[in-house]
């Protein structure tokens, strides 16, 4: 069933543009109200967002969409995805609103839909959804927006489960990333409380410094800060704080890859492991690196891998019934915990790894040997499949061949920017450069123009 609306995070786009103009988010209010009306109990939705300017009034158009099908909203302020995803799961809401696009620029924003379970919605519900705005925008009309008071308790209850998981942290130091964004408040004030010394790093969000330089995707500043504040680790979050990459002690990054390596170990050796079959599983997407592979195999634990995104990830572990899971890029599900990666609980699950043992982060995943990668992305005027391009078949066919079975090639589109993806991985670093280059000379030849 295709959806034109929906991506595979939602809805995604250029704020003040179509989809994520005045009217469109006001139609998606009106249509997730009567998607309410016919099957919630409650009427009750909870709004939450990010740091970007455009957030409060998209927000607040989704709200008067609400209000108009008969729906009462709820405003969580500024706050993260996986925390508006707790909220939904645990209280009096048939559905929560997400209002952020993750790592993107400020210009960029998203809406984001959780029904009552703390999952994204399924396929078909946002199918049911966007045929619902498709059919309201065709009869016109004006945006009337709702502007509601933040109700401060909301994000108080998610940090409290936040701390029911977290270890005591007296005596550690940390340097955190808040990449400006939903995490500036809420992450230096949580760890604080836990009783961890806190160098907070751009956390003075302005509305438009989300993610500028800062944050999971920008990473050199907080190696400096980590080093300068000797820090015993380092963790930048995105913008939404659904994922976390770390810097340990000594400078180095850790991201998604080791941080399941480790946790996957935690878990195994408390027995909280086993997938359907009862055997060490852990759900990785094809951008994990076979360092990773190896490492797991090493400790008796299975991988198994999905197309990119936390939304496949989610699907396999639940279809597994995996307790673990995640991206290289940052996103970790402990399934037991969460229904969503959440860069909050999973530092803390790192910083308990580090408690339990009495090891450093630089300890706990020294064995994890990382394959030279490549990742280049090429900004496309237009899609057309891959298959249908000789030359860039030929280039990926000519690296397939060049490295057998020590290393992997993968080129995909985006699913939420103009981009052609390409990841090369091998023993060699100078053969991994090389065709990755030729793979996206090829793109840029077959697309760009």
């Amino acid at each position: 069933m295709g959806k034109e609306l929906f991506g595979t995070d939602g809805i995604r786009g250029v704020a003040g543009e179509y989809p994520l103009d005045r009217r469109t988010a006001y139609a998606v209010g009106v249509a997730l109200a009567r998607w309410v009306r016919r099957h919630g109990a409650s009427q009750r939705v909870v709004i939450g967002m990010d740091t970007r300017e455009s957030g409060p009034w998209l927000g607040a158009c989704v709200a008067g969409g609400l209000r108009e099908g008969g729906v009462t909203s709820h405003l969580a302020g500024v706050v993260t995805t996986p925390g508006i995803a707790y909220l939904t799961r645990t209280g009096d809401f048939v559905a929560g609103v997400m209002i952020s696009a993750s790592h993107n620029p400020y210009e960029d924003n998203g809406i984001k839909i959780f029904d009552h379970s703390g999952y994204k919605a399924p396929d078909d519900d946002e199918h049911e959804l966007e045929q619902e705005v498709f059919r309201l925008l065709a009869r016109g009309g004006d945006a009337r927006p709702d502007h509601l008071e933040i109700e401060a308790e909301l994000d108080e209850t998610y940090l409290a489960h936040l701390a029911r998981n977290a270890p005591e942290l007296r005596g550690v130091r940390i340097a955190v990333d808040c990449g400006n964004g939903a995490a500036s408040e809420l992450a230096p004030g949580l760890l604080g409380r836990l009783g961890a010394e806190v160098h907070a790093m751009a956390d003075t969000p302005d509305g438009r410094n989300i993610n500028r330089d800062c944050g999971a995707l920008h990473v050199a500043a907080l190696r400096r800060l980590v080093i300068e504040t000797n820090s015993d680790l380092g963790v930048a979050y995105d913008g939404d704080a659904d994922r976390a990459i770390f810097v340990t002690g000594a400078g180095r990054i850790v991201d998604g890859d080791g941080v399941l390596l480790l946790c996957a170990r935690r878990l195994l050796a408390r027995g909280g492991l086993t997938g359907g079959d009862g055997e060490p599983l852990v759900v990785a997407t094809v951008m994990s690196n076979l360092g990773l592979e190896q490492a797991l195999r090493e400790s008796g634990i299975t991988m198994t891998r999905t197309p990119v995104g936390d939304k496949y990830v989610l699907e396999e572990m639940r279809r597994r019934n995996a307790a673990l899971g995640g991206e290289q890029s940052g996103h970790v599900i402990f399934r037991e915990l969460a229904t969503t990666g959440d860069g909050l609980l999973t530092t803390l699950q790192v910083l308990a790894g580090m408690k339990e043992t009495g090891c450093s982060l630089d300890e706990l995943t020294a064995d994890l040997e990382i394959y030279p990668q490549v990742l280049l992305n090429i900004r496309v005027k237009r899609r057309k499949p891959l298959r249908d391009l000789p030359a860039v078949q030929e280039a990926i066919h000519c690296a397939e061949a060049a490295f057998a079975d020590s290393g992997r090639v993968l080129v995909r589109f985006s699913g939420t920017e103009p981009l052609a993806r390409v990841m090369v991985e091998g023993e060699d670093a100078s053969a991994v450069d090389h065709h990755a280059h030729l793979i996206a000379a090829a793109i840029r030849d077959s697309l760009s123009g």
